[in-house]
């Protein structure tokens, strides 16, 4: 059962200028993991974070760094959770949390499917 969506676009352009403009935003808003990749993968786990806060309802009790955008070994994206991010993923009654993300024509576009009951790990 779908216990929660979220979508979210970002200008990379709007949010390159804002990570040259405000140097710690990257710190603020990126894992250490994450801080190393071009602003174009930022901008869209940037937008994969708002999609989850959207998903989930709130923001209440949310960091950053919980919600870190991970890649496995062919490439796909998802995320590590933890803190307050995890807890109120947990508390919506999701148990898997389905991302996706892509970038083109100068946007990042990432959508979430919170998932609960019955779904496999």
């Amino acid at each position: 059962m779908i216990v929660g969506v979220g979508v979210d676009l970002v200008d990379v352009a709007r949010f390159e200028r804002a990570l040259e403009k405000t140097p710690k935003l990257r710190d603020r808003l990126f894992t250490e993991a994450e801080r190393v990749l071009p602003a174009r993968s930022l901008a869209a786990r940037f937008a994969a974070k708002e999609a989850l806060i959207k998903a989930v309802g709130h923001s209440t009790e949310f960091r950053w760094h919980d919600m870190a955008v991970v890649s496995d070994a062919e490439r796909n994206p998802s995320f590590a959770l933890s803190g307050g991010v995890a807890a109120a993923v947990a508390a919506i009654g999701a148990t898997h949390v389905h991302l996706s993300m892509t970038h083109d024509g100068g946007n990042a576009l990432a959508f979430v499917v919170a998932e609960g009951g019955g779904v496999r790990s």
